[in-house]
This record gives C-alpha cells, structure tokens and sequence, in this order.
C-alpha cells in the first residue's frame, strides 16, 4: 500500500527564484491552481520541501481521488476519463480498479502523460483560501504541509 500525495500550486511564478521554478516545472505545476498526484517517497518530499512557499500538499484519499479522475482529469483528446476509455487504454476493468492499482503503487499517475492530459487543472477554492497563502499552513495560512485536510481543499476546487 503506497501512500499518495495530492500536491496543488497556489502561488504564480512572479519574484520567485529560478531555482524554485525549476523544481515546480519537474513537479509538473508550471501554473497557478494545478495538481499532481505523486507516492510519498524521499526524493518527493525533499523537492516539496524546497518549494513549500508556493505549493500545499498532504494525504488524499480514495474518494476524493477518484472525484479528481472522474470530473478533472482529461484524456489526450480532451474528453472526460471514463470507464470504457480506461478499459481500452490501460487495460484496466473502471476507474475504481484504476485507484485501487493507484493505491497499490502498481501505476503511478505521474507517469501516464500519453494517455492523460497532465497535469490536473483545478478551480480556485469555492469560497476562497481560509487563511494567507504568504504563511504556512501551521500558522493558520495555506502553504506547506497539510495532511487530510488537503481533501477539503481539493473537493472545494473541483
């Protein structure tokens, strides 16, 4: 069982250091408001640690990750991932087997840019951020580290 990280932008790229913005195009969130899902390994966590300023990050799970494929996520084509275009594609039953594999660390969705369109573009929060997005999460602002609570704000960005 692989745990997986949903990791969102909330900053632009103005007066940011080049070495921060480096970081977040490997992480694949060039733009303001976008997401990837990566597994909780080391060499993940030191890049999110790096550019914790302009990103949240924490623990998503099943359900909220199988709402981000099934109303976010787009195929090549742009159309909606559904469960025949898995089926054809990945070789897999439905979405559902799709985040169970997913969870198992049997794929990673990170890695499935030929058939999806990555990464995953997101809505600004519906009512807005809760706190500053200039302080960490700890101290009642948005950036950094936010554990499950990373899934309140992606249901209220979808």
């Amino acid at each position: 069982m692989v745990e997986l990280l949903a990791v969102v932008r909330i900053r632009g790229w103005a007066k940011a250091p080049w070495f921060i913005n480096e970081t977040l195009e490997m992480l694949r969130l060039k733009y303001n408001f976008n997401a990837m899902i990566y597994p909780k390994v080391p060499p993940i966590l030191g890049m999110l640690h790096k550019t914790s300023p302009y990103v949240t990050w924490g623990e998503i799970n099943s359900d909220v990750l199988k709402m981000l494929i099934t109303t976010r996520l787009e195929t090549i084509k742009g159309d909606k991932v559904s469960d025949s275009y898995v089926k054809e594609v990945l070789k897999i039953d439905n979405i559902d087997a799709l985040v169970k594999q997913l969870y198992e660390g049997k794929i990673y969705l990170h890695k499935l840019n030929q058939y999806f369109k990555l990464p995953i573009r997101l809505h600004p929060p519906k009512g807005g951020f809760k706190g500053s997005v200039k302080r960490p999460y700890k101290n009642k602002g948005e950036f950094g580290y936010r554990g499950d609570k990373i899934n309140e704000l992606i249901e209220r960005m979808i």
